[in-house]
């Protein structure tokens, strides 16, 4: 499984370098084409903020996966072994109830808005909310492995998510 999420985790990196890639032509050339030509891409605007939205919610879950998101090692290294092993037990579970409270408003706001048209490129809003559903869907997953691995490991293997370079077991 880890193998998977780790080549998951690499095509999004190139999913958001793509991404990044257009937001940066098409904002940039709009930025050309007003103060050069006086014209200007006219969907460069809402296409852009769309992949910010999606390129921000990819992000987290490669941060989630390298376990660099935030966190305040100190007070669990104050603890022993089993006491480590159960606050990053219990960090995990009560990360997956907040990815369960992401993907239910998500999934509520992608079904209210799948209907209603973007104003310039017409696309459907609903996929301004998606990125919800696939961070919570990925970040369950990645989080279910890491309870996993919590449950199942030795400590030194369990250490490493307490380590601050963010390295995998």
């Amino acid at each position: 499984m880890n193998r998977f999420l780790n080549a998951f985790g690499q095509c999004l990196q190139f999913l958001i370098a793509a991404m990044l890639m257009i937001m940066v032509v098409l904002v940039f050339g709009n930025v050309v084409l007003r103060y050069g030509f006086n014209s200007g891409i006219i969907v460069s605007e809402e296409v852009s903020r769309m992949l910010f939205i999606w390129v921000t919610f990819l992000g987290s879950i490669i941060a989630l996966r390298e376990n660099s998101h935030l966190g305040s090692n100190f007070v669990v290294r104050a603890f022993g072994p089993a006491g480590r092993r159960a606050c990053l037990i219990v960090g995990r579970v009560l990360m997956l109830g907040i990815c369960w409270l992401v993907f239910s408003g998500a999934l509520d706001q992608t079904r209210i808005n799948l209907p209603v048209a973007a104003p310039i490129t017409g696309m459907s809003m609903g996929w301004f909310y998606a990125s919800g559903i696939a961070f919570s869907v990925a970040g369950a997953l990645i989080l279910l492995c890491d309870l996993f691995t919590l449950a199942t490991s030795p400590m030194a293997t369990v250490d490493r998510f307490l380590d601050e370079t963010g390295e995998r077991a």
